[in-house]
C-alpha cells in the first residue's frame, strides 16, 4: 500500500471520531452579592459543583457577583440570568410575606431561625414566590445582624439616636431603626464602603459574616453584638430555568440546593464562632454586653405596628417554635 493510500485510510478511520458531536452541556448563571470567599459565596460555588457532579457535567453553572441584590432579584424575574443567592432584605419589596422573617428579636437563636424556615411555615412563604414570576428554592442564610458604627460605642438604645444608619431596602429594618430614633438610610450594598469613607453614613448593621469577609472594619471602628435581627438569604430561580428541567433533573437540582445550604450555614457558623477575636486582632472595638430587653422595649411602638401589618398569628407561630 502506498504512502498516499494509507494516509486516505488513516483518514476515513479516524473521521467518525473527529465527527462526534460534543457532549451537549446547559449553562445556568447564578449571581450573588459577596466575595467569593464568603458564606455566601461557599454556598454558591458548592450548589454549582454540586449540579455538575449530579448530572455528570450536562449542566455547566456560571458563579458571577452582583452588589446590587434588587438588581439580581428583577433579573431573575425577567430572566437575564437564571438564579441568585440573595439576602431577603429587598425580596420583600417581591414577596411581601418574606418582611415576617425580617422583626427584630423573633428568632432566639440558629436553631430556632432554621427550624421555622425549614418547616411548615418557611415553605409556606416559598409557595408564594410563584405567584411573583419567582422560584423560592432554599433557605439558606447571612446569620445575625449586629450594628456597626464610626462614632461611639453603643450598649443602649440611647446611645443609637442620631447615627445614621445604612440599611437595605427593607420597610421593616428602617421602621426599627427609625422607632429607635436613629435615621436609617436604604442603599444598595454596593455603596456602602464609599458611602462609610465618605460620612455619608455613620455606621452600618450586617452579620459578623458579612462584616469580616467585606474587611468593614477598615473603615468601621466600632462593633456592638445587637443580634436585633436574624437574616436569612434564599436562592431563587426563574421559573422558566426550572421548568425546562425533567423531574429527574429537579431532583438532582434541589440534592445541590441542600448541599450549598449546608455548606452555607456551617461557615456562617464558623465565621460567628471567630468573627469576634479576628475583628478585634484587626483593630475593632467590640462590645458584647448589650441590654437587650432595652432594645426591645424601645422597639414596642413597632412591635405593634407590624402586629397589625404582617400576619399576627403567623408571627406568634413563629415566637413559639420549640425543636421536636
Amino acid at each position: 500500500m502506498t504512502l498516499t493510500r494509507r494516509l486516505a485510510l488513516a483518514a476515513v478511520l479516524a473521521a467518525p471520531l473527529a465527527a462526534a458531536p460534543a457532549m451537549a452541556q446547559t449553562q445556568i448563571t447564578v449571581q450573588h452579592a459577596l466575595p467569593a470567599n464568603s458564606h455566601t459565596g461557599v454556598g454558591a460555588s458548592t450548589f454549582g459543583q454540586a449540579f455538575e457532579r449530579l448530572t455528570n457535567g450536562r449542566y455547566k453553572v456560571v458563579i458571577q457577583r452582583n452588589d446590587n441584590e434588587r438588581e439580581m432579584v428583577e433579573s431573575v424575574q425577567i430572566g437575564t440570568i437564571d438564579c441568585t443567592f440573595t439576602s431577603t432584605g429587598p425580596v420583600g419589596n417581591f414577596v411581601p410575606e418574606v418582611r415576617l422573617f425580617d422583626v427584630p428579636f423573633l428568632f432566639r437563636d440558629a436553631t430556632h431561625a432554621r427550624g421555622v424556615l425549614d418547616g411548615e411555615t418557611g415553605q409556606q412563604v416559598l409557595a408564594r414566590f410563584p405567584a411573583r414570576g419567582l422560584v423560592g428554592v432554599i433557605w439558606i442564610e447571612n446569620g445575625f445582624r449586629n450594628l456597626t458604627n464610626s462614632r461611639h460605642e453603643v450598649r443602649t438604645p440611647a446611645d443609637v439616636r442620631g447615627l445614621k444608619i445604612r440599611t437595605m431596602e427593607n420597610q421593616v429594618h428602617m421602621r426599627a431603626f427609625t422607632t429607635l430614633g436613629a435615621l436609617p438610610t436604604p442603599m444598595a450594598f454596593s455603596e456602602l464602603v464609599p458611602a462609610l469613607q465618605q460620612g455619608t453614613v455613620d455606621g452600618q448593621e450586617n452579620p459578623i459574616s458579612v462584616i469580616v469577609a467585606n474587611n468593614l472594619n477598615q473603615v468601621q471602628r466600632y462593633m456592638t453584638m445587637t443580634r436585633h435581627v436574624y437574616s436569612p438569604q434564599v436562592m431563587i430561580c426563574n421559573p422558566q430555568t426550572v421548568g425546562r428541567l425533567n423531574a429527574a433533573d429537579r431532583a438532582l437540582f434541589q440534592q445541590a440546593a441542600v448541599e450549598a445550604q449546608t455548606a452555607n450555614r456551617a461557615r456562617v457558623t464558623a465565621d460567628d464562632d471567630a468573627g469576634v477575636a479576628e475583628l478585634r486582632r484587626r483593630g475593632m472595638t467590640v462590645v458584647t454586653e448589650v441590654d437587650t430587653a432595652a432594645f426591645q422595649a424601645a422597639l414596642a411602638p413597632a412591635f405593634a405596628e407590624w402586629e397589625r401589618t404582617l400576619d399576627a398569628a403567623t408571627l406568634r407561630r413563629i415566637r413559639d417554635w420549640q425543636p421536636n
